[in-house]
């Protein structure tokens, strides 16, 4: 790939996950966006806007174990970042 087109999927995959973190904001309000259980909420809204766009193939077992693999490098390595362009470049190393 070339590096614009790895830059445009690294975006698509942070927007894909802004797209979900809205989502579950909005399914979660009457609990202030509270769950505990986040990465099966997670898992299942992105399962397969990820695996048909990264071509991967995972669990949603792996994908609950990553995400929470990206969030606690995401907060010991960049605690106060933009977590779903943080998350996109976790994924994104790992599968192209």
């Amino acid at each position: 790939m070339q590096p614009s087109s790895d830059q445009a999927l690294v975006k698509f995959i942070a927007d894909v996950f802004r797209e979900c973190g809205e989502a579950h904001s909005r399914a979660f309000r009457d609990k202030d966006g509270h769950d505990p259980e986040w990465p099966l909420w997670y898992a299942d809204f992105l399962m397969g806007r990820l695996t048909k766009r990264l071509k991967a193939k995972f669990t949603k077992s792996e994908l609950v174990y990553l995400l929470v693999a990206a969030d606690r490098e995401q907060e010991f390595r960049a605690p106060g970042a933009d977590w779903p362009g943080y998350y996109a470049k976790f994924f994104y190393d790992r599968y192209l």
